[in-house]
């Protein structure tokens, strides 16, 4: 399922982002270009962090966007930005990011399934490593598409 959303057209990398502001336009443009979600989902995910959402820090610097569907989910999506160097989520030196999903989801049965595809790929430490070192499209890819072959 992970490997249905994360393609090339919404896995990105960028360098020298101007913070987690910055990181969350970027993360969340694939997902506004296909019409999975609209700008307010932008705005709503924004807000959330800038509330004290830190607990999108999934840790290993790895962050997951998101918001409730009513805040503009159509379809879901799922996107991912590494990023280079890392960025503060919030601003806070206790949770340097560099690798950013976003995930909008219309229900609670989408959004439970795919954070459980998620969850198996970022709990598995070989996995994990491969997918923080991937540096295009297509390496990471065959890391999702790896966990998506594992029992």
């Amino acid at each position: 399922m992970l490997n249905d959303y994360l393609t090339s057209d919404t896995i990105k990398f960028a360098e020298n982002v101007d913070g987690w502001r910055d990181a969350i336009t970027q993360v969340t443009a694939p997902l506004l270009s296909s019409g999975s979600i609209t700008p307010a989902y932008v705005d709503a995910v924004t807000a959330s962090i800038a509330a004290g959402g830190v607990y999108i820090d999934l840790g290993f610097g790895i962050a997951l966007a998101h918001s409730r569907p009513e805040h503009g989910v159509l379809q879901t999506g799922l996107s991912s930005l590494r990023v280079t160097p890392a960025v503060l989520l919030n601003d806070d030196p206790a949770h340097p990011i560099d690798l950013f999903f976003c995930l909008a989801a219309t229900d609670q049965q989408s959004h439970l399934k795919t954070m459980m595809e998620l969850a198996k790929l970022l709990s598995d430490d070989e996995l994990r490593t491969r997918l923080l070192a991937a540096t295009t499209p297509a390496e990471t890819s065959t890391v999702i598409e790896e966990n998506g072959t594992q029992e």
